[in-house]
């Protein structure tokens, strides 16, 4: 396959690093708004359940699947590889947990809870399904946050790099 050349290289990191700060700013956002949903209050909670649902729809969900396109563009159409650097391979498959955590978990509950919200009204903030929901999505936003500041630590210090290296010699 042809490779990109440098000066597309630059264009693509731009890109990259745009898309996930767009994705991580969008997570960062709902873990923020979830924070602070007061769960005795039903304006708040429908309104907050709201927002991130606009969040996760309009901001995380376009940071994501940008971020997949790059990197598969990255894996196909340069020489880093999906797996020729360790880090590079470790960043491709937490990317690829985080994503099916965010899908099916945290978007799973996200929507299940404003269902009941919708439906239920103000019976829904003493639902222990509700209740339950949201501590389950919180943990799970918990769980992309540290899972996203590792990669953009792998990103930086490309950890294994020597070893690979050494390996060769």
């Amino acid at each position: 396959m042809k490779k990109i050349k440098p000066s597309g290289m630059k264009w693509l990191k731009i890109i990259h690093v745009f898309l996930v700060v767009v994705f991580f700013g969008g997570i960062l956002s709902s873990l923020a708004l979830n924070l602070h949903i007061n769960l005795n209050k039903y304006e708040d909670s429908y309104l907050n359940y709201k927002n991130i649902i606009v969040i996760s729809d309009n901001i995380v969900r376009w940071g994501a699947i940008g971020t997949l396109l790059v990197g598969l563009i990255y894996g196909f159409f340069t020489n880093w590889g999906f797996f020729k650097h360790r880090w590079v391979g470790v960043k491709f498959i937490l990317y690829i947990i985080q994503t099916i955590v965010g899908i099916f978990i945290i978007d799973k509950l996200m929507i299940s809870n404003m269902e009941l919200l919708e439906s239920q009204k103000e019976l829904a903030l003493s639902n222990p399904v509700f209740i339950r929901n949201h501590e389950i999505r919180q943990y799970a936003i918990y769980f992309q946050v540290v899972v996203t500041t590792f990669i953009f630590i792998i990103s930086f210090l490309k950890p294994w790099r020597k070893r690979n290296s050494q390996l060769k010699q």
